[in-house]
């Protein structure tokens, strides 16, 4: 069986992953969804970038032929090609099973190998900003194969990232242990007669083709990576004391959780209380919430934010601003759009403009995002810290006074799985934080305007959703306290 790089690179994210690649049935696998395809294209663009910058050959082969690949690629070696382009070395690693490496780069560099007074190292082009361990461990695992090829491990490998400091090297005999370590676990993975156990981790999981199929067996399971603050971690020690459904969690005393690994005094008891709002579905306060000075209200005039960017472009392109008026019984939502990038100082002078118009409202928002990018639009507009600072002090993050108070029935904190458990639905369905990422690529490359008016309607839902959150939380605090928060 050949074992490759992706396969390595995959089973560090998710154990299931690789081995349902293998053996799975690829019909069951979700088509891709625009943002993956995005991000697929983003990393072609990268890499070209970087090798537009080279003068580098490339082995004549067919994908599939590699046989034919390792030959053309040792011969470019055995030549002293100074950059070889997607190169492919293979090396039997144990019995039944061979190593393919495909390094986007082998860099030729002085030393003494089986080729002459050169050597080779490996150069992974990546599209993310840090040198991560699953970016290393593919570094050491090509690193390994090259070895046995040229009868010499280099030192150091490199990663070509999408940061200011574009080169990163790795500490090879640093990594190549750990590295084969994680290999060993790899085949003995792929040796069982059934993939691994499903667990549901959302940030990895939602770009996953094999995601509904796994998601699926999680909910007819009623799995605890379902729970919101079970993590990989927590699973495992809750396994370990055999806690393995809602029912037994929400049944468990805090204090045999709050000593180890990844719990505390705080998250032992909320992670318990969360379990029992699953279980009889309702909403129940949570240990330790905020003082009843520190919760939100109910104010005459009220705006709700939210901002839609474009993480590449470093470009928050849409402020969008919903003014409910509780005297005049009116609501206004403003969309302060950017069509090309350029325009950002201005629709954030237009924001400015807009909440001094209301110095008294508080600014409601979900999650911390936009405070910090209104810090972070101020500093890069060299706006006065007097026209900013008494509009950060009426920020009041939803998200933040929900899941310090309530446990909610459900799998997600995300302001999407709270408001349509309030009721809330999106005009369409279909949209997302991500797929607007996606339209606003697509609006600059083809000026189709119905994608920005696609967005709008989006953030415009957003904002709505959050006030949607924000009065039900007023009258859920109302109701427990006894009080009337306007």
């Amino acid at each position: 069986m050949l074992i490759n790089a992706e396969l390595l690179l995959q089973y560090q994210r998710c154990k299931r992953r690789p081995f349902l690649d293998i053996y799975g049935d690829k019909s069951q696998r979700d088509a891709p969804n625009e943002l993956l395809q995005k991000l697929q294209q983003d990393k072609i663009t990268h890499q070209l970038s970087n090798l537009a910058q080279l003068t580098y050959q490339q082995p004549d082969y067919s994908y599939g032929n590699w046989e034919k690949g390792e030959k053309t690629t040792l011969e470019l070696m055995q030549r002293g090609v100074e950059y070889i382009h997607k190169g492919l070395l293979l090396a039997t690693y144990s019995e039944g099973y061979t190593l393919l490496s495909r390094p986007d780069l082998l860099v030729k560099q002085p030393g003494k190998s089986h080729f002459g007074d050169w050597m080779y190292v490996p150069a992974s082009i990546e599209l993310g900003k840090r040198p991560k361990q699953e970016y290393q461990v593919v570094a050491a695992f090509h690193t390994q194969v090259l070895a046995t090829i040229q009868g010499v491990i280099p030192e150091t490998g490199s990663l070509m990232l999408r940061s200011k400091d574009q080169s990163y090297g790795v500490d090879l005999f640093k990594w190549i242990p750990r590295m084969q370590q994680i290999l060993e676990e790899f085949i003995q993975v792929l040796e069982l007669p059934n993939p691994p156990e499903v667990f549901i981790s959302r940030q990895k999981c939602n770009l996953c083709h094999w995601y509904s199929q796994c998601y699926a067996i999680a909910q007819s399971e009623k799995h605890l990576s379902l729970l919101p603050g079970v993590t990989p971690i927590r699973y495992t020690q809750l396994q370990a004391l055999d806690i393995t459904t809602v029912e037994s969690l929400a049944n468990t005393s805090p204090t045999i959780l709050e000593n180890l690994v990844g719990f505390d005094r705080e998250v032992a008891p909320r992670l318990v209380v969360q379990a029992q709002s699953a279980l009889e579905r309702r909403p129940l306060i949570l240990p330790y919430p905020p003082s009843i000075k520190e919760i939100t209200f109910t104010a005459p005039i009220e705006l709700y934010f939210d901002i839609e960017a474009q993480p590449d472009l470093d470009l928050n392109y849409l402020l969008g601003v919903l003014v409910v008026d509780r005297i005049a019984n009116t609501e206004q939502f403003y969309s302060f759009l950017a069509d090309k990038p350029e325009d950002e100082e201005l629709v954030w002078q237009q924001f400015l403009n807009l909440v001094w118009q209301y110095p008294e409202a508080p600014i409601y928002h979900f999650c911390v995002y936009e405070f910090d990018t209104v810090k972070r639009l101020a500093k890069l507009y060299n706006t006065p810290y007097s026209s900013v600072r008494p509009v950060l002090n009426r920020f009041v993050d939803i998200y933040e006074q929900l899941t310090q108070s309530v446990a909610l029935p459900i799998e997600s904190y995300a302001l999407k799985a709270i408001a349509r458990w309030l009721g809330f639905e999106w005009r369409n369905k279909e949209a997302s934080g991500a797929k607007c990422i996606y339209w606003y690529d697509q609006w600059l490359a083809t000026g189709d305007r119905t994608l920005l008016e696609s967005i709008q309607s989006y953030n415009e839902d957003d904002c709505r959703a959050t006030r949607r959150v924000k009065d039900w939380l007023v009258k859920f605090f109302e109701d427990e306290y006894g009080l009337q928060l306007a």
